[in-house]
């Protein structure tokens, strides 16, 4: 495998890979903000029944004697009295206000609009019997990244990364601002799950282009700077959401810069391992050769003709074509190994964060400041993660972040309810791990598939985290049995999930695999031998640790 040495030889990390690995990731600033827009922009305000249109509020004694309480004395969210109660408003015996008959909120609602002027919950009524559908719209935006990862990640192995790149920024542009133009809730709904489409392709290209020109020595740095990026968008996510408040503003602000991310993709150069994993060796030398000349390489570039790529990528040639169609992922043994225990990894990951951070309302504090809290507390989880993914190395890494998380997940289960402080805190440091545990699985996932193959192989395990993300607002529902079920199952789940980890190799300072066969020869190496290959392949690193002893 010498793709590593021809990248190398055109510049290593150049002023290409800076321009082109910035310019890719800058959008992942704005997917942060649409994974969870609808915290925002379906926030339920307080609300309570509108009374009768020829109700006399100086006759009937005001709002007031409308409304019945519960048996916390607030007003009812979703009942009013048939006829205005007369009487002191409000009495605090609830024996008083059983006296009464109450129907639902046939005239439609109030609400509170202090902190939340407009949502989509307040324009729609989405609230009540109709509540179940504002968690529709964030289901069916999942099931549009699920679908988005299966299409979109097939797409990109056939046609190259930046094709469809180009493609999912107009897609998501378009389909965003229609939804802030939505004339009502079912058009709203299909414009989210189109976003969500073009949105997990644009997660899974940005990463596979960047590792694909990056050496083996940075892409650790290049995964971590990924997940940076998109721990930024939750704090920008943050600030825009409470300086636009309004659903529809705040809606196409996310959107329309996804136009000028599309007018300048068009600059992006494919990749060149793309290139000569699909036969295309004439392709391959083209862009390397352009990419020497960017990165003040033009000697070396001139250096290389077909016959040198005809040498160093024999075996890609010969041994790499074919192999990208999803089935492949089943049919050979090392490939079924890699996608069962990496679905399980997706799955557990995703179910547990989800679980965690579309519920922001329920912590009882501003929803703005717990959403800065949670951007908050990447920052030092993946500066801790990347330490030990380049130090230990991904297995490690992978499988305390989710251990970890999945401890505090439990533990918060068992904490009573009001130690709000500590289920605060538990539910960050346990947000963070998952964070962590994400930034991981990107990086790892991308390094254990071979290149043939390995932008299906994200879109699976994206597919499989859209699963679970779909799947965590339905366990959120056994709430009901019991406050505590939900943070069992999210917790349980992780938990399981780290030991799998074992089964999978590691690959820190390994070469990307181009072929299955090379996946399968480096499963079958002794550990040693393993060993010994990292340190030939990366001198650097290795003289660093000798130098240090």
């Amino acid at each position: 495998m010498a793709f590593n040495d021809l990248l190398q030889q055109v510049g290593g990390v150049g002023r290409f890979q800076q321009i082109q690995v910035t310019l890719v990731v800058l959008p992942l600033l704005l997917m942060a903000s649409h994974n969870t827009l609808q915290n925002f922009t379906a926030a339920i305000p307080t609300h309570h029944c509108r009374p009768p249109a020829e109700a006399n509020f100086s006759q009937d004694g005001g709002l007031e004697a409308w409304l019945p309480r519960d048996g916390q004395g607030q007003p009812e969210s979703c009942l009013r009295f048939t006829v205005p109660r007369r009487g002191p408003p409000f009495p605090n015996s609830t024996d008083a206000n059983s006296t009464g008959a109450t129907e639902p909120c046939t005239n439609g609602w109030i609400y509170d609009n202090s902190t939340f002027p407009s949502t989509i919950v307040t324009e729609w009524d989405l609230v009540c019997s109709n509540r179940a559908l504002r968690q529709l719209a964030q289901s069916l935006y999942m099931v549009g990244v699920l679908l988005g990862a299966m299409v979109f990640g097939y797409l990109a192995d056939r046609l190259g990364r930046r094709k469809v790149l180009i493609l999912n920024y107009l897609q998501t542009a378009v389909s965003g601002t229609c939804a802030a133009f939505a004339p009502n809730f079912p058009v709203y709904c299909a414009f989210r799950l189109l976003s969500g489409m073009s949105l997990a392709s644009i997660a899974l290209n940005c990463m596979t282009l960047s590792l694909e020109w990056m050496p083996i020595h940075t892409r650790a740095c290049v995964g971590t700077l990924i997940g940076y990026v998109y721990s930024l968008g939750q704090f920008l996510l943050a600030g825009v959401a409470y300086a636009v408040p309004h659903w529809r503003p705040l809606q196409l602000l996310v959107s329309v810069p996804f136009f000028a991310f599309f007018i300048y993709s068009w600059f992006f150069i494919e990749s060149a391992r793309w290139h000569s994993s699909s036969g295309r060796l004439d392709l391959t030398l083209k862009t390397l050769q352009r990419v020497a000349w960017i990165n003040g390489k033009r000697e070396e570039g001139t250096k290389l003709s077909m016959e040198v790529l005809r040498a160093s990528l024999q075996k890609e040639l010969t041994m790499g074509k074919g192999q990208a169609s999803a089935l492949e992922l089943l049919r050979c043994p090392a490939l079924r190994h890699l996608f069962l225990c990496l679905s399980m990894l997706w799955f557990a990951t995703s179910f547990a964060y989800y679980g965690l951070v579309m519920d922001l309302q329920g912590f009882g504090v501003s929803i703005y400041l717990i959403q800065v809290i949670f951007g908050a507390v990447d920052l030092p989880a993946k500066l801790v993660g990347f330490l030990v993914i380049n130090s230990l190395g991904r297995r490690p890494a992978q499988m305390a972040s989710l251990l970890l998380a999945g401890i505090c997940i439990l533990v918060n289960g068992v904490i009573p309810q009001d130690q709000s402080m500590v289920r605060t805190s538990l539910a960050v440091l346990g947000k963070g791990c998952l964070a962590t545990s994400f930034n991981c699985i990107f990086l790892y996932t991308g390094e254990l598939y071979p290149t043939v193959i390995r932008q299906t192989g994200l879109g699976m395990g994206s597919t499989m985290a859209r699963v679970g993300s779909i799947v965590s607002p339905l366990v959120g529902m056994t709430a009901e049995i019991y406050p505590s079920v939900p943070l069992f199952i999210y917790g349980a789940v992780p938990v399981a999930a780290s030991a799998v980890t074992a089964l999978l190799p590691e690959t820190l300072g390994q070469p990307l695999p181009d072929t299955v066969q090379d996946m399968e020869s480096r499963r079958g190496k002794p550990r040693r031998q393993q060993q010994d290959q990292q340190k030939q392949m990366v001198p650097l690193q290795a003289s660093a640790r000798e130098n240090g002893l």
